[in-house]
């Protein structure tokens, strides 16, 4: 499933990456990589903007970015 069709609350393990190029590496170097475990902390109202967690850093990211993590 993508991260924007989780529960908000729950832990996932990231299984792939749909993103390239810059996008590819700006979420890499924020920890985002197959088999990391993300926390779904929350979302705007219109489901714009999603924060997730990973480890202490919490991250904030656009629909776009979200629909291209794929998680378990």
């Amino acid at each position: 499933m993508k991260l924007p069709d989780c529960k908000i609350g729950e832990i996932y393990k990231v299984k792939k990456l749909y993103a390239e190029g810059a996008l590819r590496q700006r979420l890499v170097s924020f920890g985002i990589i197959k088999g990391v475990e993300i926390k779904y902390l929350a979302h705007t109202n219109l489901k714009s903007n999603y924060e997730i967690q990973i480890g202490k850093i919490s991250l904030a990211l656009r629909k776009e970015e979200a629909q291209k993590i794929e998680v378990e």
